[in-house]
This record gives structure tokens, C-alpha cells and sequence, in this order.
């Protein structure tokens, strides 16, 4: 099962992650809580009297620039849409490669010696082994803003930058809803899920939603073969020759359902994992290495 899902920008408005949008402005989480008031004047000035008097003009700071960026989220509402893309696949693991109708997915596992003692983790380890011979599923998707989005105001720094930070978020919050619908209604295992869109954004959901650059998944070359599997120009997404994505407000990922899937940092890996992954791969080495510089010892 293929769909493609467009939003407008409002739609996804709800699901973004503000403290990201704060992080990226240099703000640290605590004012990020702008976003959690209504638009009352009285409520935005008794936010400000909880921060310490030498950290008021920061805050106002940040006050202003949420109430800016929601004016540029109404003007892109006007032209501009978030595009989703997703499939549901048939999928099986094979040791730590996942099986998605019938492409093979090279996955990395967890090396580095854990102080808990706990499992070594690969994320094929969330779906049912090919031995079992009952196929089971994995989702894959895609999410980007409209390319021309990202070349507005260009000759403004102070609004490009604003327009370059909202368009990674909304591809993000477009990914959001529509993983919403996935669970809900398209695969449908979480029918009856009913969240708040704070719980939401802090992924008490059943399932993980690790993208391509997550720390489980970490070889950002892996696009190739997400985007042999999807088509991702449907929705505008072209991939560089080193598999980076254009809009650079894009994201694509795997999609499980399995409860006990939790997301993990693959961290460093051994020559020995370099070199099976790489034969794995079907690349050299070198070529490997380009793609996993902060996962070697």
C-alpha cells in the first residue's frame, strides 16, 4: 500500500516540536513553553514573570520571534504545502538486514560494550525473522515543504533564516500527522490511539519512526534505496550523488510497529561490522567509511 498525503502548512501547525525550532535559534528548551499559552496578552505577560528578572529580555526575546513566526506560517499557508509519502511494505528480517518487498536493507548494530548489560540492538530486531516464514510489515516514508518554500527572501537574511528553520520543522510536523494516520488508519494497529498532541511529540505512541541521520540509522546513503522503494520525486525530493536530499527541509525514514521497538544509538563500530556491512552493502570500504565517519573507533 503507496499513498501520498499533502498538507497545508496550518493543517500541520499543531504537530511541530517548537523546542527544536527554539534550539536552532539559540534558545534553550525553557522558553520554548511560549508555545504552550493561548493568545491572550495577560497569559504572555505572566509567562514572562516566571523567568528570573535578568532572563526577562530573552524571553522577550523569544516572544517576539514566536509571534513572527506565525505570522510567516499564515503566509505560507496562503501558497505553499508539506507533502507526505509512505508505503506500507511486506518486510522480514534476515539477520541485520531487513527484507522490504524483496529489496535488502543493510542495518548496523549496537557494538560498543553497554554498562546495563543490556541487548545489542539492530533495528531489524523489530520484525519478524524470514526463518518464521510469516512475512510481516515495515513502513517507509518520506516528508519535504514545496521546493520554492526555501528560496523566499532570499535577499532578507533575518526572514530567509526564519523560512529555512519553519520549513525543517514543518516537514517534520508533516511527518508527525501523517505517522498519526498510519497508525490509526492506514495500518490501523493503534486504532483507538487517542493522544494530545504534547504526547505526541514526546512519542508515547506505540512504534519508533527512526529516519535516515537518526542514531539508529545512521548511513545517510541508505536513501538510495528508501527512494527505490518509494519514488520519492512524487513528492519533489531528489537525492545529491552522496544521497543527501533537496528541499534540504526533507526527512525519510522506516516506520515499525512492533511495541517493544524503542529507539537506540548504534554508536561505534568495529572493523569487523565495517567490513560485513560494507560487503552487505555491496560498496568498498572506503566508500562505507565516507558514509559512517562518526560511527568508527
Amino acid at each position: 500500500m503507496k499513498q501520498n498525503l499533502s498538507f497545508s502548512v496550518n493543517e500541520v501547525v499543531p504537530y511541530i516540536s517548537w523546542v527544536y525550532f527554539f534550539h536552532a535559534w539559540g534558545f534553550q528548551p525553557r522558553y520554548a513553553t511560549i508555545a504552550n499559552l493561548t493568545g491572550c496578552d495577560t497569559n504572555r505577560a505572566s509567562w514572562l514573570t516566571t523567568f528570573p528578572e535578568e532572563e526577562r529580555p530573552k524571553a522577550a526575546e523569544a516572544m517576539q520571534l514566536f509571534k513572527e513566526a506565525h505570522r510567516m506560517l499564515d503566509l505560507l499557508d496562503r501558497d505553499f504545502k508539506v507533502n507526505t509519502l509512505f508505503k506500507l511494505c511486506r518486510a522480514n528480517a534476515d539477520g541485520d538486514n531487513l527484507i522490504i518487498d524483496g529489496v535488502t536493507l543493510p542495518l548496523l548494530r549496537q557494538q560498543t560494550k553497554k554498562r546495563e548489560g543490556g541487548p545489542f540492538l539492530c533495528l531489524s530486531d523489530f520484525v519478524r525473522p524470514l526463518s518464521s516464514g510469516i512475512p510481516d510489515k515495515v513502513g517507509v516514508f518520506a516528508a519535504s515543504v514545496d521546493a520554492d518554500m526555501e528560496e523566499l527572501f532570499q535577499e532578507d537574511p533575518y526572514k530567509h533564516l526564519l523560512i529555512q528553520t519553519l520549513s525543517d520543522r514543518l516537514a517534520e510536523a508533516g511527518t508527525e500527522k501523517m505517522h498519526e494516520y498510519i497508525r490509526k488508519v492506514a495500518w490501523g494497529y493503534a486504532p483507538d490511539e487517542n493522544l494530545t498532541k504534547a504526547e505526541l511529540l514526546v512519542e508515547v505512541y506505540q512504534g519508533i519512526r527512526p529516519a535516515v541521520g537518526y542514531p539508529s540509522l545512521p548511513d545517510q546513503s541508505v536513501n538510495f534505496i528508501l527512494d527505490e522503494l518509494l519514488g520519492m520525486k512524487e513528492i519533489g525530493i531528489t537525492l545529491t550523488e552522496n544521497g543527501a536530499m533537496h528541499p534540504h527541509a526533507s526527512v525519510c525514514g522506516l516506520i515499525f510497529a512492533h511495541p517493544a521497538a524503542e529507539y537506540f544509538a548504534v554508536g561505534k563500530i568495529g572493523d569487523d561490522q565495517l567490513e560485513d556491512y560494507a560487503r552487505r552493502r555491496g560498496m568498498p570500504m572506503s566508500e562505507v567509511r565516507k558514509f559512517l565517519g562518526a560511527n568508527l573507533q
